[in-house]
């Protein structure tokens, strides 16, 4: 029997028993519709979370801070560090209480002197405005939370100057006094004792990190380039390739620093959302089952309504493989538009679900964000799961036609 032939008499129950085909099908639909939502909906918050944790920079970056008091994050260590060969750049960032003047009002916050490529490794994200570029001496970036303390109006911002009041000898960083212990230097002892000198350096704002909780400020290390700072904060590390991270990270751990970075915790998201997804496509799973079992019904009594038209083809010449072949390929399409059609039903379900989410969200004033993903291969993949899960329901219910005696199939009724 040519394959065309098994096509078309495979087909034709689609035809004679349109609804019982059509709610099989749909029971199908309906297990991977489920599978659909539930996945994609792991995905889309998977994707959302991530995306806010980390940036493309971000992930080769490594954050160096001093382990203890005995190794100082200064000029040399920096020098030491970009020895190692799988680094290509090393950020300083050098951190202050400061005080800050604008729109009439004086307020105190926290400075970050970075170079514009740290804010790029560090992940900073404005909401308004754009990041400062190399050069832009006289911008600097603002959290939501400093511009509340100064009574900035948000959509004025770039019109405000900010005076920015900067220690020019500042003590140790992150330590005023010296350590019990620790025998300071005779340079150490002059530094404590010295009146600190400060810089009113003034700044326009190049954009806003939306932080409503935490006030602080970035401004470019070139615009306080005649401040000569002995030691930092943290450094911000760029490793040249994401292989090279854990190598690069034990190098700079071997010199006595204590090393972090965002591609740990994006692993550790990873991981758990991982497991989220196995859950919830668990559950998909249950319905997809319910609805297999009904297609190996619905299968069986096809079998038993075409007991004596298998018993006149294999008269005709039939063999028992056309009729495996038959019965195996009606089970197949089943499976393969229950798989079509519940790949459509999950995605119209997700996108009315979104679409509500955000419409609340809108109506609260939140942001609008996409909670569901559908990735290509994704779709791809529940399409033929679902056709081979057709396939293997349908096996018993072919064997069983394939060996039906001819005689004993002409008889029965």
């Amino acid at each position: 029997m040519l394959s065309i032939d098994v096509f078309r008499i495979s087909t034709r129950s689609f035809k004679n028993n349109r609804l019982r085909t059509m709610l099989t099908i749909l029971g199908i639909s309906i297990g991977i519709g489920t599978i659909f939502f539930l996945v994609s909906l792991g995905y889309g918050l998977q994707t959302l979370i991530l995306e806010n944790i980390a940036t493309q920079d971000s992930l080769l970056a490594l954050d160096v801070t001093q382990k203890n008091e005995a190794v100082n994050l200064d000029q040399e260590s920096i020098a030491s560090i970009k020895e190692i060969g799988e680094i290509t750049d090393v950020f300083p960032l050098i951190s202050q209480d400061a005080q800050i003047s604008g729109n009439s009002l004086t307020s105190s916050a926290k400075i970050n002197i970075v170079n514009p490529r740290f804010l790029n490794l560090e992940g900073i994200e404005v909401k308004n405005g754009k990041i400062f570029k190399d050069g832009e001496n006289d911008k600097m970036i603002i959290s939501l939370a400093t511009l509340q303390l100064l009574d900035i109006n948000i959509a004025n911002f770039s019109n405000t100057d900010i005076t920015i009041k900067i220690a020019k000898n500042p003590p140790r960083q992150n330590n005023q006094t010296i350590p019990e212990g620790d025998n300071p230097t005779e340079e150490e002892t002059e530094k404590l004792a010295a009146p600190i000198e400060y810089s009113n350096k003034t700044y326009k704002i190049s954009g806003v990190v939306e932080d409503a909780a935490n006030a602080f400020i970035y401004i470019p290390d070139s615009s306080v380039s005649e401040i000569s700072f002995n030691s930092f904060d943290k450094l911000k590390v760029r490793v040249n390739s994401t292989g090279n991270l854990e190598q690069a990270r034990n190098h700079i751990i071997e010199k006595g620093f204590f090393v972090s970075s965002v591609s740990e915790t994006v692993d550790q998201a990873k991981q758990i959302f991982g497991i989220a997804q196995i859950v919830l496509a668990l559950f998909g799973v249950v319905a997809l089952v319910v609805s297999a079992i009904g297609m190996f019904n619905t299968m069986t009594i096809a079998l038993l309504e075409r007991t004596q038209e298998i018993g006149i083809m294999k008269t005709i010449g039939a063999s028992s493989f056309d009729i495996w072949k038959m019965f195996l390929t009606e089970s197949m399409l089943i499976g393969f538009f229950g798989g079509f059609f519940g790949v459509i039903t999950g995605f119209i379900i997700s996108s009315l679900v979104n679409y509500g989410i955000n419409w609340l969200a809108g109506m609260f004033g939140g942001n609008q964000v996409s909670l569901f993903a559908r990735p290509s291969w994704f779709i791809i993949f529940i399409i033929i799961f679902s056709t081979v899960v057709g396939v293997i329901t349908g096996i018993y219910p072919a064997r069983r036609a394939a060996k039906l005696n001819a005689l004993e199939a002409l008889r029965y009724k």
